[in-house]
């Protein structure tokens, strides 16, 4: 990329400040691609561009760090982002089963976004609520003891609400 081109996209004044302020940190990249993915919802080709472009790195290096760490998304998510836990507890206690069940339910797989543009589902690592097992998180909302018979009913509240 040509240090003369302009990427076209609008950072908010306060990602440019943050963005500003980490510029000569150390482990900067990670922290700067976390707060435009806290704005944007994911890390869309413009944006990983412009933060390029900001602190004239190249744009293999952006891809580097944001393809190695898993919580960064590349695809915009859908509204309601389902993580299904596959912690170790949560795999034991039917975390798989009930990722296959949100694809039947959804109509569609891992990492994909319903064509409404409502749900994702994703496999995360541990959540931390190893005692809950299985679990699946839901925006804030943690589901604890999750079976495949309710998956239809949370579906529905989140659809609904």
């Amino acid at each position: 990329m040509s240090v003369h081109t302009k990427v076209e996209i609008e950072f908010s004044d306060s990602l440019l400040s943050f963005i500003d302020e980490w510029r000569d940190r150390q482990g900067n990249l990670i922290m700067i691609l976390h707060k435009v993915q806290e704005e944007i919802g994911y890390i869309p080709r413009k944006a990983a561009m412009k933060v390029a472009e900001l602190l004239e790195v190249p744009l293999a290096k952006i891809y580097g760090v944001v393809t190695f760490y898993h919580f960064f998304k590349l695809e915009k998510p859908g509204k309601n982002q389902i993580q299904v836990c596959m912690g170790t507890a949560c795999y034991l206690k039917g975390g798989e089963d009930l990722i296959q069940e949100l694809e039947d339910i959804l109509g569609i797989g891992l990492n994909q976004v319903t064509d409404d543009g409502r749900f994702s589902i994703e496999a995360v690592r541990c959540v931390g609520c190893c005692g809950l097992a299985p679990v699946i998180v839901i925006g804030e909302k943690v589901y604890g003891k999750v079976t495949k018979k309710e998956l239809p009913g949370i579906i529905a509240a989140h659809r609904d609400g």
